[in-house]
């Protein structure tokens, strides 16, 4: 019996389960990073000093990219600092750009 289950085992193990495996890690990361994605955004939306709509958010592999306009230093480091905080996220990439306000 015990043969048997190694068996089983081996064939459950066998390379096509890997490659489906390997594509159920895909997209669970896809998923995984369409939800930090949603969350960085309503972070940001939700404080009232950063204008978010002018920010836009990219993530890779839990990794976010924040790229857009900002109006000072101030509002580009709690943009990036909110951002951090959020679960999930691996690191943090900044290509904002301050473009004072007025």
């Amino acid at each position: 019996m015990k043969a048997a289950a190694a068996l089983l085992l081996l064939l459950t193990c066998s390379l096509p389960v890997v490659s489906a495996c390997a594509s159920d890690q895909a997209l669970n990361r896809t998923i995984d990073d369409a939800t930090i994605k949603t969350r960085v955004k309503t972070a940001l939306l939700n404080d009232p000093v950063i204008d978010a709509t002018k920010i836009a958010v990219e993530t890779s592999a839990g990794v976010v990219t924040l790229n857009g306009a900002v109006k000072s230093n101030e509002e580009a480091t709690k943009a990036i600092d909110l951002t951090r905080r959020v679960a999930g996220v691996r690191d943090v990439k900044s290509e904002l750009k301050i473009q004072g306000g007025g």
